[in-house]
């Protein structure tokens, strides 16, 4: 198997991971989460296939982390759904695994390519995935905070949230 082939198999693994999550998570803000890593992972997609076709795609940054920015304000609104539901901080450490695991591949490839436009459409595959990564953990990061943070001045002075 091709790594480009594989790379594919990679994307579409994933989207298929967050289209799953973001059904699951209807009616939430993590829906929106999960629909725009989706999408994010569709793109993926596409360059690959465009590239694996010879066909350049431009290669557009997205804002994916201010889209996002908002969902973060509004975590205090759902950290009762998620204490309900412990299982979903295991999805989000999934999903960040799997975004690692990507980012990861893409730095080996990165490394192992010796055409220009394979070590441009890499870095930028590795850029989109770090931006993935940095969302999921702030969304663990979030999850988290409840149970490993003490309320209380007497413990002396903590990272606001």
């Amino acid at each position: 198997m091709r790594l480009l082939d594989l790379a594919l198999l990679m994307e579409q693994d994933l989207q298929s991971f967050y289209r799953k999550q973001a059904e699951l998570n209807t009616g939430n803000s993590l829906h929106i989460v999960f629909s725009l890593l989706e999408k994010e992972e569709e793109k993926h997609t596409e360059i690959l296939k465009s590239y694996s076709d010879k066909i350049v795609l431009p290669l557009t940054e997205n804002n994916i982390l201010d889209d996002v920015r908002e969902i973060f304000k509004e975590m205090n609104d759902i950290k009762s759904e998620i204490k309900i539901l412990p299982s979903q901080l295991d999805v989000y450490r999934i999903a960040l695994e799997k975004e690692e695991q990507s980012l990861n591949f893409y730095r080996e490839l990165y490394e192992k390519a010796v055409e220009e436009q394979s070590k441009n459409v890499f870095q930028h595959l590795i850029n989109q995935e770090d931006k993935h990564c940095i969302i999921l953990e702030e969304l663990v990061k979030q999850l988290n905070r409840p149970e490993e943070w003490v309320e209380s001045a007497e413990f002396g002075l903590r990272e606001d949230y």
